[in-house]
């Protein structure tokens, strides 16, 4: 092997901040000349991110190479972008194609991603190798050298389960595992009794659909808190408080529904089911939102801030737990059943059942683009007018009647035509997956946000 001293620089990375990196902790990453290094969750690159904490970094994110070394040996550096879905960042700037590095330079991978500052110190001499056959590969210049091959096997490689610890709830979704296990068990032992199946079959899909939203909202809060906001609007849905809202939207204002044989325009039935569904049940969906938002209001912190409404996620979280409440009651307690009753009458008892199992199964699942994306949009709106309180009431009224709004059209055009159904709810699923996506955005707490992205380009 042979080697020479030329003038050259020492150059790192060092990553010193991110989702994940403890406040004070820093890694360095040193960078050799003749070896190009690239940053990304893949476990090919030669600075590899963790895919749970880092998911806004590409599998392939960025690379740092050197230029050819100039007349006095010294080292010029260049960061390039590979493509990246969320884009990388010098200083701020997003990168188009490769730019030079300077030190102190900051690279963030992704807006909110970690971020890494590019350090280069000259040395009078500098010891390189010229045989590429033995160029080592980058790892962390402060923590630890080149690996080795061992062959032996650990007692904790054999029996994984006993070192994961921590990770094995928090990364590897065992919680909705074992609750589909409980769930499939349930529902062996009520075989035979078909209202009790149904509360169970209705009961896991509708968690299933919840689980599916909460992990794109990517905000941690409590279960508790969210199974009382279902809880409370079924509370609700069985108190006088209803009759109140039927007797205010239905009677006085013009939203009294028609009857199954009842012959009116479009436009009038749209009308009604503005006033008469739209209005009146958003407005009963955000009730339990806005009474924990009130509630929370008067704890000390960090309760109220982990509890209350504060962020837009914090109100289509709650938003959509409440649907999930109405959805199930509405469902379980008036659809299904009046249903069943009536194809028992005419065809038997199993052919009622199956029916009721027919109507359950698609009512529960059209969650996400029926009462969850209205009732979330209009929680984006009340979390919203929490976080800008200036414009409050503007905007609480733009996110009440869009929500109505999407809620009217979907039950006008279910009477109508199947295809415009499909049309009506595809709108109000991307309605509620752009409030998502711009809550995520706008949220204080989005360097230690965890949402899913269920697709993702390199």
């Amino acid at each position: 092997m042979a080697g020479k001293n030329t003038l050259g620089n020492n150059a790192f990375l060092r990553l010193v901040s991110g989702n994940g990196v403890p406040s004070g902790s820093e890694s360095s990453y040193s960078l050799v000349p003749n070896r190009e290094v690239v940053i990304g969750r893949d476990p090919g690159c030669q600075i590899v991110l963790d895919a749970i904490k880092f998911r806004m970094v590409s599998r392939r994110h960025a690379v740092v190479r050197a230029l050819s070394p100039s007349p006095d040996g010294r080292c010029s550096w260049v960061i390039c972008d590979l493509s990246s879905a969320n884009g990388t960042y010098l200083n701020g700037q997003r990168l188009e194609g490769c730019q030079e590095l300077h030190s102190g330079d900051r690279i963030s991978l992704a807006q909110d991603g970690p971020l890494f500052q590019f350090e280069c110190e000259a040395n009078a001499y500098q010891q390189t190798v010229v045989n590429s056959t033995t160029a080592t590969s980058l790892t962390p210049a402060s923590k630890y050298e080149a690996p080795t091959q061992i062959d032996s096997v650990s007692f904790t490689q054999l029996f994984p389960i006993i070192s994961t610890g921590k990770d094995l709830t928090s990364k590897a979704f065992l919680i909705p595992g074992i609750l589909t296990v409980i769930f499939v068990v349930l529902m062996f032992a009520t075989v035979g009794q078909p209202q009790a199946n149904q509360v169970i079959v209705g009961t896991y899909i509708a968690s299933a659909a919840y689980f599916f939203i909460y992990r794109l909202c990517g905000k941690h809060k409590p279960w508790w808190i969210l199974l009382g906001s279902a809880l409370a609007t079924v509370v609700i849905l069985k108190s006088p408080i209803l009759d109140l809202f039927i007797f205010i939207f239905r009677f006085v204002l013009p939203g009294n529904l028609p009857r199954d044989n009842q012959e009116i325009t479009l436009t009038e039935l749209l009308v009604r089911m503005f006033f008469g569904a739209g209005l009146m049940e958003e407005l009963l969906k955000a009730l339990p939102v806005l009474g924990i938002y009130v509630i929370a209001r008067t704890l000390p912190s960090p309760w109220r801030e982990r509890l209350g409404v504060w962020e837009p996620l914090d109100g289509i979280l709650l938003g959509t737990a409440s649907a999930v409440g109405f959805t199930l009651l509405e469902t379980l307690g008036q659809y299904v059943p009046q249903i069943a009753q009536n194809v028992a009458q005419q065809a038997g008892a199993d052919a009622g059942q199956l029916v009721g199992l027919q109507l359950l199964i698609p009512r529960i699942l059209g969650l996400v683009a029926g009462h969850m994306a209205y009732s979330g949009y209009f929680g984006y709106f009340i979390g919203l007018a929490v976080l800008k309180p200036s414009k409050g009431l503007q905007i609480l009224v733009v996110g009440y009647l869009t929500a109505a709004a999407l809620h009217a059209l979907w039950n006008a055009t279910g009477a109508i035509n199947a295809l415009l159904l499909v049309v009506v709810g595809v709108i109000a699923y991307a309605f509620l997956m752009a409030a998502i996506l711009k809550a995520r955005a706008l949220s204080p707490n989005r360097s230690q946000n965890f949402a899913t992205r269920f697709l993702e380009r390199k």
